[in-house]
């Protein structure tokens, strides 16, 4: 199962997707995507604990078109430890089939809905 959500900030929009296997792994992928011309992914580790989803992100993809994807260490990853507080999270205070709704460390609200596309 894959759920999207997608939210918009701006001119820019943002997909956020996880699969069951990603949480199994405890993994998430967070993107910028636009349909032919390319698209920005970041891959890391996650926690989630009760409300609260830390994560670390560990790469970023880069697609360009028909061309493969460049793929980018960050090195912010490689100590293994589990993502806390300290690290980028988002605390969930509303979340339904078609909506989900929190607020990030540093005290933005972000919301998504759910996408009828998966990229």
């Amino acid at each position: 199962m894959v759920a999207a959500f997608q939210t918009q900030n701006m001119c820019r929009t943002l997909i956020y997707g996880y699969s069951n296997s990603f949480l199994q792994g405890k993994r998430i992928e967070n993107g910028i995507y636009l349909g032919p011309i390319g698209c920005l992914t970041f891959e890391g580790r996650l926690s989630w604990k009760k409300k609260i989803l830390a994560f670390i992100f560990e790469r970023v993809r880069i697609k360009v078109g028909p061309f493969g994807p460049l793929e980018i260490s960050l090195g912010s990853g490689d100590d293994g430890r589990e993502p806390s507080t300290k690290d980028p999270f988002f605390v969930w205070f509303y979340v339904d089939e078609e909506i989900a709704v929190a607020q990030g460390r540093g005290g933005g609200v972000a919301y998504w809905c759910r996408c009828q596309r998966v990229p």
